[in-house]
């Protein structure tokens, strides 16, 4: 409960005391705690589930009816949540673990080197693109004492014509930064291990683990945004901790670092702090694109409100926020800065998205300029229909609801939808799907996805499943998505007075106001 709320009503100094659930007064056997606030109206989950309430009596049962909620010393939500959060993205780095294997070298005696051999990272699901991007990213100690700096060195590769062309580091700004920076922590680590007589290792490994640190607290931190975002309903983030999505893909890519920007936008939102929220969301945007759909989620909110001011302020702050990022690179290093919006645009249709499907079944080829312009006109159609359900919407929408549905518009319709991607939508989803046993059912099947999605690159003599298989599947991934998203809208547009209630556990209980 945040400093300064009152306490429950009917709580006197003397030794009545009020249980502020409609019961009558109880004496106290001790004196009074000075400080008599409880979180009263925090969703207690032994209460609110029966499954969970089962569950409870093998750790003591559920809350009891005159327990004050809120004043734990020790075990606060926030510090549980932490810990499960700890053992999700423990399993995590254990699962990559099999691709950060050493073996020796041939003929060099002494050597040592990543054991990828018989397609280990695909037959063990350990693929991450941080190891497999390392070397060729010119992130090695070597490059970066040659000099070596994302969007300024380059290298030759050929093209799908066979012609040499120079070649960058296709992240965005932030993304590229950040790697930069792990990749300098690994060669300080190298040499102080040197120093000091530590066990040599691989400096791809050294890197991997360092990335998986860094990017483990940025997971904490999203994982403390989304839980103070709605703190009603703070035990929701045990989902966002032991998500199995997290488990699998939390050290795939750096998806977590957009992530974490985009929570802590969402908490200074729901904060009434416009200014910052750009801040978070210009970081976010300099770090992966999808962030910048919150403008339009917090355009519908502010028209609704009357408050063009806080969206005037978002926008700017975003802009500026995400200007130092990037103008600095983009003035002195143009070719290297635009590198990963050209690879975009000359993505072709990938394994993952409805264009591959449509492609399967009806034998279509675009071309990119085509497939381009399909994609930012349904990208665009999305916006708008979620725009339009926000504003006729009959219970007050929240942020996460409007984001979740246009977070998802953008992976189901857009040029690329990997599976770390899916890591977006779990912090949204928490928030935004009111019905946690469907959100946990759609990121366990999502994170299976990974199964047959590793089996395309395995050799024929290799595969698990046909690629069939996998389409299959990924078409189902589609059609539970969209049904989430028909949950989200049904909530949104539906007026009776379950409806009406589901509304106000969407809101901040002290204001009425949108908690997310």
């Amino acid at each position: 409960m945040a400093a300064g709320d009152a306490p429950p009503g009917g709580v006197e100094s003397g030794s009545g005391v009020e249980s502020g659930m409609g019961l009558p007064p109880m004496e106290s056997p001790e004196p009074l705690s000075a400080d008599l606030r409880s979180e009263i109206d925090r969703v207690l989950p032994s209460r609110a589930s029966a499954q969970l309430l089962t569950a409870s009596e093998t750790i003591g049962g559920p809350v009891g009816v005159h327990a004050i909620v809120g004043r734990s010393r020790l075990w606060t939500p926030l510090r549980v949540v932490f810990l499960l959060a700890l053992v999700g993205l423990s399993i995590g780095w254990f699962g990559k673990a099999g691709c950060i294997q050493q073996a020796p070298v041939e003929d060099s005696p002494g050597d040592v080197r990543l054991n990828w051999d018989n397609q280990r990272q695909f037959v063990g699901l350990c693929y991450s693109d941080l190891i497999a991007s390392y070397d060729g990213n010119k992130l090695t100690p070597g490059d970066i004492a040659a000099g070596a700096f994302p969007y300024r060195t380059f290298w030759m590769t050929k093209d799908e014509n066979g012609e040499e062309v120079k070649t960058y580091l296709e992240q965005p700004a932030l993304t590229g930064l950040f790697m930069y920076a792990n990749a300098q922590a690994a060669r300080a680590w190298a040499w102080f291990a040197d120093a000091v007589g530590l066990p040599a290792t691989l400096d791809a490994v050294n890197y991997f683990n360092i990335s998986a640190l860094v990017l483990s607290l940025f997971w904490l931190l999203a994982v403390w945004a989304t839980m103070m975002t709605d703190r009603r309903r703070m035990w929701l983030g045990a989902l966002m901790a032991l998500s199995p999505l997290l488990m699998f893909h939390a050290f795939t890519a750096t998806d977590v670092l957009g992530i974490s920007m985009l929570a802590v936008a969402m908490l200074f939102w729901s904060r009434g702090r416009p200014g910052w929220t750009g801040v978070f969301v210009g970081l976010g945007a300099a770090a992966a694109v999808y962030p910048l759909l919150v403008l339009p989620a917090i355009a519908v909110l502010c028209v609704r409100q009357r408050r063009l001011r806080d969206l005037a302020i978002v926008a700017a702050t975003t802009v500026g926020a995400w200007a130092v990022v990037n103008v600095p690179l983009l003035v002195m290093y143009p070719s290297g800065w635009s590198a990963a919006y050209r690879a975009w645009r000359d993505r072709g249709v990938e394994p993952d998205t409805l264009y591959r499907l449509i492609s399967l079944a009806t034998g279509w080829n675009p071309t990119t300029g085509l497939l381009n312009a399909l994609v930012l006109l349904l990208l665009v159609a999305v916006i708008a229909v979620v725009v339009y359900v926000g504003l006729r919407a009959t219970v007050a929408p929240t942020l996460s609801q409007l984001m979740f549905l246009l977070v998802a518009g953008f992976l189901l319709f857009g040029k690329e939808w990997t599976p770390q991607s899916s890591l977006w939508l779990v912090p949204l989803a928490v928030l935004a799907v009111p019905y946690p046993r469907a959100v946990l059912a759609w990121m366990v099947f999502d994170a299976l996805i990974w199964i047959p999605r590793m089996g395309l690159f395995l050799d024929a003599e290799r595969k698990w499943v046909p690629p069939e298989f996998f389409y299959a599947v990924n078409t189902l991934r589609g059609a539970v998505l969209v049904g989430l998203c028909a949950v989200v809208v049904w909530q949104l547009v539906r007026r009776d007075d379950d409806e009406q209630e589901a509304g106000r556990l969407m809101r901040s209980p002290a204001t009425g106001a949108s908690a997310t």
